[in-house]
């Protein structure tokens, strides 16, 4: 087992139709793989951090999921639960709809409200790459940098397109040695993933962890 690329993984499930018991298969892979987090729903932040007590796999779980469009207020009243929970790493969807408008205070302020919920808690803020064009990423990507986010991200894995080497690689070439990057959607083998790190990917989000640790392709949609 190369338990150094494991490092780079979050073990994701993040479908409506998972039940507990996905949930504690998901933790059992994660701590039998060496997996950096499980990536769950909220919901689920508590019986994750139950089933992975003393195992040192993080709990990851999502924000404003998957559109990101809920108000500031609620965005960090859920950051906050999620945390007395149990939760280690907040992945935080942006608002796309301020990035159009060129709101750019509104996603600072809201960026920095979270990250100061967190604390030295990782944020990672989820741009969605699949609907912006270059520019528009770059632009995102200095918004994150500017609020103090700890990690960019490509996407919820919801919308219609995932990670691309394009999009990893010019985050990367944006944010620097400031942020760093994580690549979610779409990583199903161990050549893709391989890729996404060269590009500059620190932390890849995938649901087929297992698969790709076993040498295998999987055939799962995130």
């Amino acid at each position: 087992m190369n338990t150094s690329l494991a490092s780079y993984i979050d073990h994701t499930l993040l479908k409506q139709t998972a039940t507990r018991k996905h949930i504690k298969a998901l933790c059992e892979e994660a701590k039998q793989f060496h997996f950096t987090s499980v990536c769950i729903q909220p919901h689920y932040v508590q019986t994750a951090a139950r089933f992975l007590q003393g195992t040192g796999v993080k709990v990851c779980t999502v924000i404003g999921f998957p559109l990101g469009q809920n108000i500031t207020a609620i965005k960090v009243a859920e950051t906050r639960r999620a945390l007395r929970q149990g939760a280690d790493e907040i992945d935080m969807v942006i608002n796309l709809s301020w990035l159009l408008d060129r709101a750019d205070s509104k996603i600072i302020k809201e960026i920095k409200a979270i990250k100061a919920s967190c604390g030295n808690r990782i944020l990672k803020v989820i741009l969605e790459t699949s609907l912006l064009t270059p520019e528009q990423i770059v632009h995102a990507c200095t918004l994150c940098k500017e609020a103090g986010a700890d990690f960019v991200k490509t996407s919820t894995g919801f919308a219609n397109g995932g990670a691309t080497i394009e999009a990893v690689t010019l985050m990367k070439q944006t944010v620097g040695t400031a942020l760093e990057v994580k690549a979610s959607g779409g990583v199903r083998d161990l050549a893709t993933m391989k890729a996404m790190i060269a590009a500059g990917a620190t932390r890849i989000g995938t649901s087929s962890g297992v698969a790709i640790m076993q040498g295998e392709a999987s055939s799962s949609s995130y």
